[in-house]
């Protein structure tokens, strides 16, 4: 079985997430999705979530293309999620190019492109007018 990871905060869930999603399961056999924690995103990530944690997460678990959803709580989690869920491929946005490089020793790497028209960032401007 093949597992694919990962990482997200996926507040305002929207289409592009479902892209990337649905993409993500397509490289193997299993998603796995990391979450960022309401305490990971306000105090690494400087972010409030609209929804908290756990309505996110049910949210992605509601998403066919989801297998498991686990709580990312910190940066440096990523190297041993990939042994302990024995991943064989990370996948992250193309904003993250070359920044997760270093899990190639573990595991493929793969940096899919974001739907280009839709963010959550730009759904939150949207709506403050």
């Amino acid at each position: 079985m093949k597992r694919v990871i990962t990482y997200g905060t996926f507040d305002l869930l929207h289409y592009g997430h479902i892209n990337l999603l649905k993409r993500a399961r397509a490289l193997g056999d299993y998603l796995i999705v990391a979450l960022s924690t309401d305490e990971f995103n306000w105090n690494s990530k400087n972010k409030k979530c609209y929804f908290d944690y756990q309505k996110r997460k049910e949210m992605l678990e509601a998403i066919r293309y989801v297998d498991l959803v686990i709580p990312e709580e910190n940066w440096e989690q990523k190297k041993t999620d990939v042994t302990k869920y024995d991943v064989g491929i990370f996948v992250m946005g193309d904003d993250w190019i070359g920044k997760f490089d270093f899990l190639k020793e573990q595991c493929e790497v793969v940096y899919l492109p974001r739907t280009p028209e839709i963010s959550t960032t730009q759904i939150k401007k949207d709506l403050r007018g």
